[in-house]
């Protein structure tokens, strides 16, 4: 079978959406950190929208892997091109995808073999904006507080390294710092990851490390570049070898990285470009003057519903997210979970009906056509639970509300960093503070009580911050951690469903 590659694209099948302008002649407007495959599958294709529905061909994008090769590698043969498949399931159940392939990603840089490289890229004139899809755990940066770990290994090396950075932060400050002494226009900076305020958080950690390099530094990019907040959201499963098995039969020809996705998406971004930016309206954002009431509701309701699906399904040995739905007490618990003690937290929102979007959503994480792991879900929930699930705490407890269902989401990723499920299964916990924490779970299991064990553990402040010193907080959690350890998943939320029938 012959790769994808530009020349087969008049053979694809005509049902499969192919790209539409010359690619020869788009220049790369974007650079993209972090070209992974929630990027494939959302700003790419939003912006291939807006390549169609403009023909303004200065927004292609350059990617950049700051960690491994293994997406150039995919891609490179195939001059960048990819495929994107939505699915979802037709009435009777079964599975249903439509195709389109991807054309305006058209290089992908790797950071550690070629830093310079990367710095250039940052720094060429043709650049006007740079998205950012790295991760949380990426920004290095405290999760409890939003600042600079300006101990961190990496950072220290890229203070002391500016023409070889390891980090966003380094590579970022120092492309910057090229801009300004060549004369050259600011750029704007634009954060696609789940963190709270992602624009201003993004905006503190640079103007940090460049107040490390120069002053002078700090004050053009807190001056010239924009950082704006925005709100992605589209479930993206990692793809597995049977789908680039299916997907190429389909193509007749082999995609070495397709990427897949729901039919479902949404971006919200506030309309603060320091140089210009693409028609991405075409493709369904929606541009805003503020973007934090769109960013809880989203890191609240989806992410935080998201995560304490994936702990407690992982845990009563659920390996995918529809599995986990289909389990009635479940998805209970998620309803009423969102309905609860989420919803009340979130400000009105004109146009909004939260007992819509929480079915649309409960619905979306049935989906069957996914099979979206569990366990890629619960990846990095030291990065995740401070602004997925603790916001929603505090505020609950300002309030002074009951947390009783977010607790249960607390105490399972407690329960889920033993590393074994209740089936006996063994899992990696993949964090970046795991082997903090598994050393925390150690000494916290010298304390006496389930009560002594959760406020030893709680203290761990990257994670919790303040809130590990709130006592409604640390009996919540350990009540709930008493019963997974004795009654297990599935007799906590029996829990749950007897209080509700009661």
């Amino acid at each position: 079978m012959a790769r994808l590659h530009p020349g087969t694209l008049p053979s694809l099948p005509a049902d499969v959406a192919k790209p539409r302008y010359v690619r020869d002649a788009l220049q790369a407007g974007i650079v993209h950190l972090g070209v992974g495959a929630f990027h494939r599958a959302h700003l790419a294709v939003v912006n291939e929208a807006a390549l169609h529905a403009s023909g303004d061909l200065r927004w292609g994008t350059v990617g950049v892997s700051l960690r491994a090769a293994d997406t150039r590698d995919a891609l490179q043969p195939q001059g960048g091109l990819y495929t994107l498949a939505l699915r979802d399931a037709a009435d009777d159940g079964s599975p249903r995808e439509a195709l389109q392939v991807v054309g305006n990603l058209l290089d992908v840089l790797v950071a550690p073999e070629d830093p310079l490289a990367v710095l250039e890229r940052l720094a060429h004139p043709d650049t006007r904006i740079v998205t950012l899809t790295i991760t949380e755990k990426g920004y290095h940066h405290d999760p409890a507080t939003g600042a600079l770990r300006l101990d961190d290994a990496g950072i220290v090396h890229d203070l002391a390294h500016p023409q070889a950075p390891r980090t966003m932060p380094g590579f970022v400050v120092h492309a910057l710092n090229l801009r300004r002494q060549r004369g050259l226009p600011p750029v704007t900076l634009l954060s696609c990851d789940n963190l709270p305020a992602n624009g201003d958080t993004l905006r503190g950690i640079v103007l940090a490390f460049a107040q490390q390099v120069d002053g002078a530094l700090h004050g053009w990019i807190g001056a010239h570049c924009t950082f704006p907040n925005s709100m992605v959201d589209r479930i993206v499963p990692r793809t597995t070898d049977a789908d680039r098995e299916r997907i190429s039969a389909r193509l007749g020809a082999e995609d070495a990285w397709p990427v897949i996705g729901e039919p479902f998406l949404e971006w919200v971004v506030e309309d603060r470009f320091a140089n210009g930016r693409p028609g991405w309206a075409a493709g369904g954002a929606r541009f805003v003057e503020h973007a934090e009431p769109f960013e809880r509701l989203k890191l609240r309701m989806v992410n935080g519903s998201h995560s304490a699906l994936a702990y407690l399904g992982t845990m009563a040995g659920f390996r995918t997210v529809d599995r986990a739905m289909a389990e009635p007490a479940l998805r209970n618990f998620i309803d009423a979970l969102m309905r609860e003690e989420i919803a009340p937290t979130l400000p009105a929102m004109q146009g909004l009906d939260l007992d819509s979007y929480r079915a649309r959503l409960l619905q979306r994480f049935s989906n069957p056509a996914l099979q979206h792991q569990t366990k890629q879900i619960a990846m990095d929930g030291s990065q995740k639970l401070p602004q997925r699930l603790l916001g929603t705490v505090r505020d609950r407890l300002a309030a002074g509300q009951p947390i009783d269902r977010l607790a249960l989401a607390i105490a399972a990723w407690i329960h889920y960093l033993r590393g074994v499920d209740e089936t006996g299964a063994t899992h990696d916990i993949q964090d970046p503070l795991a082997e903090a924490l598994a050393h925390r779970l150690v000494q916290a299991d010298a304390a006496p009580s389930v009560q002594e064990r959760v406020a030893f553990f709680a203290g761990f402040a990257p994670v919790f911050g303040e809130l590990g010193g709130e006592p409604r907080f640390v009996a919540a959690v350990a009540r709930q951690l008493a019963v997974l350890e004795t009654r297990g998943v599935l007799g906590a939320l029996a829990v749950f469903d007897t209080t509700a029938s009661g």
